[in-house]
């Protein structure tokens, strides 16, 4: 079902579960339509690159200002771990209110409010609101990423031939995003004696005004209401209906299909491993090993950084090599790492492993969309790409906070078995993907 044509790539971002019964992605494309090109193709991919740059921006200067916000506040973890339960709100919501959406928005639309969504939260965050109205927004910023990101994720997955390239690219583009954001945070976090880290917001507020700007550019022939059907026309009425019943046919057919909860299961994982790590590492250097926080805020840009350049570097040799080999072969890596980090109490040592565990989880993310855009069939294809990548946002979302509410019981000491017990099943979760020669092979 992947095509070059603008029509039918854009229509396979329009779901996170639900799909849009208007969405002509259940009609099998034609051979003339299939060799048409995309109009603004690479507009609309560096476009995406950017979304996820802004989403990476943000998701990575978290770690480095939970110090602040604990100190400044004056909560526990345990109060920490609202901001993740918020962010889990927020892609549960995108998830429930997705299909709806669908209907009324064309695709450059709905990314259009994604980017506002993170902006809102971003001014708000900059204000240094009371505690409470600083968890909101980052249900504002999930919601936000949802819909952005998402079906900017989803349109380059569906390009035929080259979205393993591309997938690596935006993923990479997230990457570097996390890699910046420690630096600029922790940078203006202790600039002064008297930390104003809230000021590092105005820098995702400028990014978010970028984004937007490029969306509005590059997907401008998309920035539109779609046509309501008239109710009153009995012909219209009963293709409507019809049309509803083969989409939750899909929807039943994609919760039915095992290679989605399976792959899913990898993402919960997985995403689960890195934001908890992200989040709670420069807390536990702290803490545990006591590091100067001015100075352990940068350990996570090690971490990021090493997965920029796994995600440029490693992309082309897991696809050639094969997919299912050699992901698995970098979660054994990872798991080996990841007890150096927790077994050597020595800061350099820490950091060094922190940067080889997040080159060698780099090509996580984006192989896993390419293996997962050939192991579903096309007719489920789109809404199982976006099921997968929700429901690993979850995982995002829950990990991160599970740690927080142990660490105020027993310390965030509790962070490395917790990511040595996520990578493991991440790991086994990949292992115990469907066989089928045709999935991993170039």
């Amino acid at each position: 079902m992947s095509t070059q044509t603008e029509t039918r790539a854009e229509t396979q971002t329009e779901t996170i579960i639900l799909h849009s019964v208007n969405s002509p992605i259940d009609r099998p494309p034609s051979n003339a339509s299939q060799d048409q090109p995309i109009k603004w193709l690479y507009p609309k991919i560096i476009s995406a690159g950017v979304s996820f740059f802004v989403a990476g921006v943000n998701d990575g200067s978290l770690g480095s200002l939970i110090p602040y916000i604990i100190r400044d506040y004056n909560v526990s973890t345990n109060m920490v771990s609202i901001v993740y339960g918020t962010t889990f709100a927020g892609w549960l919501i995108a998830a429930l209110s997705n299909s709806s959406m669908c209907q009324r928005l064309d695709l450059g639309l709905i990314l259009c409010i994604g980017a506002v969504l993170q902006i809102i939260a971003h001014v708000l965050r900059a204000w240094l609101p009371p505690f409470p109205l600083y968890a909101v927004t980052f249900f504002l910023t999930s919601l936000g990423q949802a819909y952005n990101d998402t079906h900017a994720n989803t349109f380059v997955s569906a390009l035929r031939g080259t979205a393993h390239r591309w997938l690596g690219f935006i993923h990479a583009m997230y990457m570097a995003g996390c890699l910046v954001g420690p630096f600029v945070a922790t940078g203006v976090a202790s600039a002064n004696a008297e930390s104003k880290w809230n000021l590092f917001y105005i820098f995702p507020l400028g990014l978010g005004v970028v984004n937007l700007a490029f969306i509005g550019l590059s997907f401008h022939d998309s920035v539109k209401l779609l046509p309501r059907r008239d109710s009153g026309s009995s012909d219209q009425s009963q293709d409507h209906a019809s049309t509803r019943k083969t989409a939750l046919g899909e929807i039943k057919a994609t919760l039915a299909t095992p290679g989605v909860w399976l792959l899913s299961l990898f993402f919960f994982f997985f995403l689960g491993a890195t934001i908890t790590a992200g989040g709670w590492m420069v807390e536990y250097l702290v803490n545990v090993r006591n590091g100067d926080v001015k100075n352990m805020g940068y350990v996570p840009a090690g971490f990021f950084g090493g997965a920029f350049l796994g995600r440029l570097i490693l992309a082309e040799p897991t696809h050639r090599l094969g997919e299912r080999r050699m992901i698995f072969i970098y979660a054994v890596l990872c798991v080996g790492l990841q007890l150096v980090f927790w077994l050597v109490p020595n800061i350099i040592t820490e950091a060094v492993a922190v940067s080889l565990l997040g080159f060698f989880s780099g090509p996580f993310f984006a192989t896993g969309i390419s293996v997962g855009s050939k192991i579903f069939v096309p007719e489920i294809r789109s809404s199982a790409i976006a099921f997968v990548f929700v429901l690993g946002q979850i995982g995002g979302s829950v990990f991160p906070a599970i740690t927080g509410i142990m660490a105020a019981q027993v310390g965030v000491k509790v962070l490395q078995p917790m990511l040595v017990g996520l990578l493991s099943a991440a790991g086994i979760s990949w292992l115990i993907l469907p066989k089928n020669a045709e999935v991993h092979r170039d």
